[in-house]
């Protein structure tokens, strides 16, 4: 047994480093004079909260954190780890259980002196350097796998709707302790008296304490005798003595308490317009949740406006236009009543219609407007609003969530736990409906439910609509270890302006790692207000490392995974100078500047793998970050006299920006950027310290690593752009832009990045676009491929701009194949002001967000120049509106270049494509 015992504790203290039998106590308490040097061999474990000024390891000392039940929060303006320094905090066999946080502390303009090389409030590995952060296993984001409405969902609880054919009074029995429906019945009162003294007999039966709910659907009056009226009134009900016909109803109470009682009664016809009676009332289950129940009882009338009809050509009005007149000139098309009338001039210029009833049937209207006059109504056209037939309408509702929601997700999600927060990703065109929620216990959820704190505001897709996967992505932010900066309470300067553009502060802390560090890796980090306004500090940057795979003598090869970088002030991972890298499970939330950023143009061979960001704003940082009203305003690096163009030289902002496509994009999904999801920007020379790393025109011709699997939506220029280059000169009398502004390129990929050597074309599989504003994808250059790819709900779904013409790439195409394009899905969006464009679409003309405006012509595929190959593609749901025209196949409308006479399309296939 001894043996064994120590056999467990010597693996442990190999696996998990807090186990080290080497390790001292240290307890350095709270003082933020305290220079704190770990050095010469010295090994420390941290078992408590601290304070200090900063922390040095080097010369072989080593820091561990102890793995403990009590959380342990470190407070320090910065680390710094070189010289065979390491610290530790779990591993990657013995992951970090319990909670620390490191907070980096400290304001830009305290007086303190910044490292040359890092700055101020970091966390920064220099040569031979080990920083191992390895914290609890946790899925990093998956995806809603049921649709979830505003206002929640009734997911948990008890959803019952009729119309026609379910004609009666019904009632449905709920157990008060669990929330949960006993049983239900429907009784036909309008057809026998049976009917009416089943139901006295059934009241009568029900047990005092349960909750009944009660309505009429279509109608329950008419053979309702008074011994059912009397078992109602008993109840509480103070309408059901005298319900009337087709009178819509609705009741609730507690079996033996009248007082308990909610109803709502109200007259109606049941011929013309819409009524409703609702109630809800609030209880209290046993285990101390609260669930509502809600009936409503209604008529329904669905309305829709006409097409828009100018004034009949014999007509001669004298004083006012008459409706009769328009019917006779367009039968079967107007209705006998209109609700509602519109009028507007031939030139789109809106009128007021005065309307003049007649009989109660035919009526007459008159306009009023600019050069509008007593004598009818002039150059004009006009619409009516119509309702079609009403129906019946019933509803139950138990809502076991009252103050919380179930989410469905496609995976297990055990990990995620109760005080975790969770961002749920927008699905229409505003990306600022991502919304963030907070994880509460539940016992009954599955391994792929989570209950979250709160209702959703808007609508987020949780399913696959019209062929395309529109599932929102709902990402995890928060882990057991977490580095963060500490924030002043609002915005002060540091950095030129800032001030104008930001009302909080922007200064936080920031991970570096540089050349020769001897090993990171990075795994169960929580980052949060990290990034600052400034060039080169980032919440995790990888600065001039080189290669840090095998290639660069690293086994295991460097990586950052299962990170959630929120709330940030510059950028999510920045990879620079750096080759080989792993970014794999990382959430980026809420971020200024690129996200996912590779940053002079030499970095090759990094991965991202299964990366979700999302939220990504403008930052002051590179042209390419601002939005137009920095890059007005901030004009350093110019030569005088120079007048920015903002859509030209800056508003690129992504959420991964890749400066040379031989990097590999796997699993991602880009879920809302200012400007573009995906973006490959092309450097002809590298740039910054990366000068002279490669030849000029090296990035232009260089392959493509994998683009397999990723999915851009809620961007407000594109989802992907391959297309672009940035100035690679300093200003002057010539150029007077600064460097780095966006400028004209041209992509054309060649073996070995050899232009004389044969092209080798980019491959882009399985690509999904949906809900960008401007586009899907445009993408420039020669020899780009799309294959079995997905565009839904974009202004323009794809361009494609070859290099194949002259004088580009003599012999080069574009192609997309086996793929699908949908004008408007059934994705309709939520009508608020975070969209700020609502009017009809598709084919039922239905309310819905539109992308730019409401007379956009939206396109499918828009053809530049060529030459392009389309084949075996899908086109569904293109149809063209009164005042806008839409196309499956375009052409580019304000084109002035040439159009190839060897652009393709073949086996074509169109669904639901109206020609108008």
């Amino acid at each position: 047994i001894v043996f064994i015992l120590h056999l467990y504790s010597t693996e442990a203290a190999v696996t998990c480093p807090d186990r080290d039998p080497e390790l001292e106590n240290w307890n350095p308490g709270h003082n933020e004079e305290n220079h704190i040097e770990i050095r010469n061999g010295r090994k420390l474990l941290l078992s408590s909260s601290a304070t200090v000024h900063s922390i040095h390891i080097t010369d072989g000392g080593k820091l561990v954190i102890k793995d403990d039940e009590q959380p342990i929060i470190l407070r320090t303006r910065h680390i710094l780890i070189e010289n065979d320094g390491e610290l530790h905090i779990g591993s990657e066999m013995c992951p970090y259980q319990g909670n620390v946080v490191i907070i980096l502390y400290g304001r830009a303009d305290d007086g303190s002196q910044p490292n040359p090389y890092f700055g101020q409030k970091y966390l920064g590995v220099s040569k031979g350097g080990t920083l191992e952060i390895h914290g609890k296993k946790k899925l990093s984001w998956t995806f809603l796998n049921k649709t979830l409405h505003p206002g929640g969902m009734e997911e948990g609880g008890y959803y019952f709707e009729r119309s026609w054919g379910h004609r009666g009074v019904i009632v449905h029995v709920i157990d008060p302790t669990t929330g949960a429906v006993v049983h239900s019945d429907r009784f036909d009162t309008y057809r026998a008296k049976e009917e009416s003294i089943r139901l006295a007999q059934y009241l009568g039966r029900v047990v005092n304490g349960m909750i009944l709910s009660v309505a009429v659907n279509d109608e329950g009056s008419r053979n309702l005798d008074d011994t059912a009226r009397k078992a109602m009134t008993k109840l509480g009900s103070k309408h059901f003595l005298h319900l009337g016909f087709r009178h819509p109803w609705s009741f609730i109470t507690v079996k033996g308490n009248p007082s308990s009682s909610v109803e709502d009664h109200i007259e109606y016809q049941g011929h013309r317009g819409s009524a409703v009676a609702k109630v809800f009332k609030l209880f209290k289950a046993e285990n101390g949740e609260h669930f509502n129940v809600s009936s409503t009882s209604e008529w329904v009338q669905d309305v829709e406006w006409t097409e828009w009809f100018e004034k009949p050509d014999k007509v001669r009005s004298k004083d006012m236009e008459k409706l009769s007149d328009f019917k006779a000139a367009h039968p079967d098309k107007i209705c006998r009543q209109p609700i509602d009338i519109q009028v507007m001039t031939l030139d789109g210029a809106n009128l007021t219609a005065e309307v003049f009833y007649k009989s109660g049937h035919d009526y007459r209207f008159l306009c009023h407007g600019k050069d509008q006059t007593g004598e009818g109504c002039q150059n004009y056209r006009v619409r009516f609003l119509c309702g079609r037939s009403v129906k019946p309408k019933l509803t139950v509702t138990i809502d076991t969530n009252v103050n919380s929601t179930i989410l469905n997700l496609v995976d297990d999600v055990s990990s995620w736990k109760p005080g975790d927060k969770l961002v749920v990703a927008s699905t229409d065109y505003s990306m600022y409906q991502a919304e963030e929620f907070q994880v509460l216990p539940c016992r009954a959820c599955r391994p792929t439910q989570v209950k979250i704190a709160g209702k959703a505001t808007y609508l987020h897709t949780g399913e696959i609509i019209d062929g395309v996967d529109m599932r929102a992505e709902v990402g995890l932010l928060s882990h057991n270890i977490v580095v963060m900066g500490e924030m002043e309470g609002r915005c002060y300067e540091y950095s030129s302006k800032l001030c104008s553009f930001f009302d909080f502060d922007t200064f936080g802390g920031h991970i570096k790692i540089g050349l020769d560090f001897k090993a990171t890796h990075i795994e169960g980090l929580e980052l949060k207000y990290m990034g600052q306004q400034t060039m080169g500090h980032y919440p995790i940057h990888f600065h001039m490392a080189g290669d840090v795979d095998e290639k660069g003598g690293y086994n295991p090869p460097t990586y950052v995974k299962d990170v959630s970088i929120h709330h940030t002030f510059s950028r999510c991972v920045t990879v620079h100078g750096s080759n080989g890298l792993l970014v794999k499970d990382v959430v980026g939330y809420d971020a200024l500047g690129h996200c996912f950023f590779t940053e002079d143009g030499p970095e090759e061979r990094n991965t991202f793998d299964h990366c979700l960001g999302l939220v990504v704003k403008p930052s002051t940082l590179l042209p390419s970050d601002r939005d137009s009203r920095m890059c007005k305003l901030i004009t350093e690096g110019a030569y005088p006299g120079y007048i920015p163009k903002p859509r030209q030289d800056c508003s690129a902002v992504s959420t991964f920006w890749i400066a040379n496509p031989h990097n590999n994009l796997i699993n991602c999904a880009a879920a809302g950027s200012e400007e573009t999801g995906f973006w490959f920007v092309l450097h002809h020379v590298p740039t910054g310290p990366s000068a002279g790393m490669y030849s000029p025109g090296y990035s232009e011709h260089m392959p493509m690593g994998k683009f397999f699997n990723n999915r851009a939506h809620s961007n407000y220029r594109a989802g992907m752009i391959i297309d672009n280059g940035v100035k690679t000169t300093p200003a002057s009398a010539k150029d007077k832009r600064p460097i780095l502004t966006l400028i004209s390129g041209r992509y054309s990929p060649h073996k070995d990045a050899d232009p004389l050597k044969p092209r080798e074309p980019a491959i882009i599989e399985r690509f999904i676009a949906y809900k960008n504003q401007d586009h899907g994808a445009w993408l420039r250059g020669g020899d780009v491929w799309l294959d079995n790819c997905q565009f839904a709900d974009n202004g323009i779904g794809l361009t494609l701009a070859s290099g194949g013409t002259f004088p580009h790439d003599d012999g080069s195409k574009q192609e997309i194949k086996n793929s699908l394009f949908v004008g408007e899905s059934g994705n309709l969006g939520t009508e608020t002001t975070d969209n700020e464009i609502w009017g009809p679409g598709g084919l039922d003309h239905r309310g819905r967000t539109l992308p730019i405006g409401p007379d956009f012509p939206i396109r499918g595929i828009q053809f530049y120049d060529g030459p392009i190959n389309v084949q075996n593609c899908t086109f569904r749901k293109f149809a063209a509106l009164d005042g806008r025209h839409t196309s499956a196949l375009a052409f580019r409308l304000n084109n002035a270049w040439q159009s190839c006479p060897n652009n393709n399309v073949t086996d074509i296939h169109f669904e639901d494509v109206p020609v108008s």
